[in-house]
């Protein structure tokens, strides 16, 4: 999958977000990015903080197993994921496609 890169040790999420929306979920592929709605406004960081809290509690991550490493001010973003599969990224967020 195009939005998501995986590694021996970790993934990368290229993601597209929407802030300010009425739930934080998965809206959909884009190309060759997720694209995620998050309730939180794109101001002072609360966006990116709703972001990476949602993948925390969708992914069942502890906060140190992710990290935004592009993306500070756009809505075009790059997460590491450490320590998890692309087959449980793929099924925690409802998105199975029988690939690794």
């Amino acid at each position: 999958m195009p939005w998501l890169d995986s590694r021996h040790d970790h993934c990368i999420l290229r993601l597209r977000i929407q802030p300010g929306a009425k739930r934080s979920c998965v809206l959909g592929v884009l190309s060759d990015q997720l694209k995620v709605a998050v309730h939180a406004p794109p101001v002072d960081g609360k966006a990116n903080e709703a972001l990476l809290k949602w993948l925390v509690d969708t992914l069942g991550l502890k906060r140190n197993q992710i990290e935004l490493v592009s993306g500070q001010t756009s809505r075009d973003k790059r997460v590491r994921l450490e320590n998890i599969k692309a087959t449980q990224i793929r099924a925690a967020l409802g998105i199975v496609d029988g690939t690794d």
